[in-house]
């Protein structure tokens, strides 16, 4: 009787030893969960770049505006009998 009560305390041993330190542990399990929400985060921001860009794509496909726009902004473009001035902000100076 002795050595099966040994026995039984030994796999309760083991048991308990799997559920809290070894693998499949639930501080591992609770490791996991938190790399999966970090990973959903991650995968909805992406989502939402995929959408702006596809509408992006779609707009530079069917717009001339949007073409323009690109073309303006980007490389500094400007229309023909358009003048273009720059205006540069003087530095600020730390006052001496």
């Amino acid at each position: 009787m002795r050595i099966l009560m040994g026995i039984l305390v030994f796999l309760l041993a083991m048991l308990q030893y799997r559920l809290w330190v070894g693998e499949g542990s639930l501080a591992e399990v609770h490791n996991l969960r938190q790399e999966i929400a970090i990973q959903k985060e991650k995968i909805e921001k992406l989502r939402e770049r995929n959408l702006e860009l596809r509408a992006e794509v779609v707009n530079l496909k069917h717009g001339q505006e949007a073409i323009e726009e690109r073309a303006r902004s980007g490389l500094g473009m400007i229309r023909e009998n358009e003048i273009f001035y720059q205006v540069i902000e003087p530095e600020k100076t730390t006052g001496e």
